[in-house]
């Protein structure tokens, strides 16, 4: 049987799957073989011909265990699913031993195995299959991944604690992320104040990052649905900025920050054409993630014929200016296995700043 941990949350954007991919990473430097498991999964992709959670296929690519990936998504959610769940059509029962199954094979195989929830720990109740549920039946202890501070930190574990406690889950630690570094401390000796009264371990998660909250190019693209025309290692650059090309053309330059997408209406042909040319020069180039050409308008063939030949990295968005900049700033960026630079960071960020050795210990 192998040593496991079930990673749930206080609920979304916590940073519960970047967490999974720390520990997979952390692990596979301690134990020979590291497998992973999501046993329910809401969110429905194509992956090789497979319908996986997205989690799952994104585990598998990083780290290479496509022959897994059918056990690493037992039970994944279609549109349907809910609907045919409630109606009888599937049986709770038969979702319930899809994911035993699949884990008990797992289990065998792996010496450490991650087995991650979904959402907040009420999520999946509909099919029987909460994240309470699933820890309990599975039998793995569980690491709550909260967000940072110290207040919202303690009543958001708390609300969660009640549902795992009700399910006779254990949860054996908190991992607070998103944690300001020049409050790290501070904020860890309060969290420990609280819940080390109640025999639950705080192990600190990741300091703040702005790096890991931006967008790559390649992301934009995809929750705009909209045609990108860039490199690979283009489309992997992070967006630090966004900022709308709406001044005049020497006063947009002038306040271009580094790696800023900047959003422009398909009808600006100089400020194009400006920043085409501008994007040959060094410091310029380090300047633009990226742009982003919105309106329905056609861009002038003279203009989109610069563009193209300067390979400055672009999207077409046929949408107004101030939907789609509306649409960019309010997405939470989430890392896809395409995000590189992003992954090798948050490799780099957990061999500093998440404590593996603490963690294993709460499994013993």
């Amino acid at each position: 049987m192998a040593r496991k941990i079930f990673i749930a949350a206080t609920g979304q954007n916590c940073g519960k799957t970047t967490t999974s991919l720390s520990l997979m990473h952390l692990a596979r430097k301690k134990y020979d073989r590291v497998g992973f498991i999501k046993p329910l999964g809401p969110k429905l992709i194509n992956y090789k011909g497979l319908d996986v959670d997205m989690d799952a296929a994104l585990i598998a690519k990083v780290y290479g265990l496509d022959e897994d990936i059918r056990l690493m998504s037992p039970v994944v959610l279609h549109p349907d699913t809910t609907r045919k769940v409630l109606a009888g059509e599937i049986p709770r029962e038969s979702l319930m031993e899809k994911a035993k199954e699949a884990f008990a094979i797992m289990d065998e195989k792996y010496d450490f195995l991650i087995v991650e929830g979904a959402g907040h720990s009420g999520v999946g109740a509909v099919v029987g299959l909460n994240n309470a549920k699933i820890a309990q039946m599975l039998g793995a202890p569980v690491m709550m991944v909260a967000g940072g501070g110290i207040g919202n930190v303690i009543d958001a574990v708390h609300l969660n604690l009640a549902l795992f406690r009700e399910a006779g889950a254990k949860v054996v630690g908190i991992l607070p992320n998103k944690l300001l570094a020049e409050k790290r401390e501070r904020t860890l000796d309060y969290l420990r104040m609280s819940f080390g009264m109640e025999g639950i371990a705080v192990v600190g998660g990741f300091n703040f990052s702005p790096i890991l909250a931006h967008p790559t190019l390649n992301h934009v693209a995809k929750v705009l649905n909209a045609p990108m025309r860039a490199t690979k290692v283009q489309s992997s650059e992070i967006c630090h900025h966004i900022q709308l090309g709406a001044a005049s053309c020497q006063r947009v330059i002038h306040i271009l920050k580094d790696s800023t997408l900047l959003v422009v209406t398909g009808s600006r042909d100089e400020l194009l054409v400006t920043l085409a040319s501008l994007y040959h020069i060094h410091e310029y180039r380090k300047k633009l993630a990226g742009v982003l050409i919105t309106g329905t308008n056609d861009v002038a063939r003279t203009t989109q014929k610069i563009l193209d030949d300067a390979n400055i990295p672009y999207i077409r968005c046929p949408q107004l200016t101030a939907e789609v900049f509306t649409a960019v700033t309010e997405d939470v960026s989430k890392i896809t296995a395409d995000d590189r630079q992003k992954i090798r960071l948050v490799q780099s960020l957990a061999e500093k700043e998440i404590d593996f050795e603490a963690i294993d210990a709460l499994l013993d």
